[in-house]
């Protein structure tokens, strides 16, 4: 009986041994171009950085409520696609100078969230 359950055991482990590949339909690119906007760091405009920095230009979000089910527009996702907008222009921050939110429905929107902002380039510091 014990040689039949350590012999039980052993062609378990070993079924369980080999050679597995993964394989993902997600690539390295499309990972690094989601993140990027946490490379952008936000400052709203009463807070500047300290620190001395160059403007790359001006960028914006939008978001839009196209159904009257979905989700309404918020500024937080505006502020995102914002970000991502500064770091595409090659920027590390971005100085927030207005977020607005239209309720009334138009331009196939039921609501919509809008973020303005200068994309600015600031000395790269270490976080530590």
């Amino acid at each position: 009986m014990k040689t039949l359950l350590i012999s039980a055991l052993v062609l378990l482990l070993s079924a369980c041994a080999g050679e597995y590949k993964f394989s993902s339909n997600l690539s390295g690119e499309a990972i690094d171009d989601y993140f990027k906007a946490s490379d952008v760091t936000v400052y709203d405009n009463t807070r500047a950085p300290n620190l001395p920095y160059e403007i790359i230009g001006l960028v914006e979000g939008e978001t839009c409520q196209e159904q009257a089910n979905d989700a309404p527009a918020a500024i937080s996702e505006a502020r995102t696609l914002a970000r991502r907008a500064a770091a595409d222009k090659g920027a590390n921050g971005l100085v927030i100078k207005k977020c607005l939110v239209f309720e009334e429905q138009g331009q196939g929107c039921f609501s919509r969230a809008i973020c303005i902002g200068q994309a600015i380039k600031t000395p790269v510091t270490d976080k530590q």
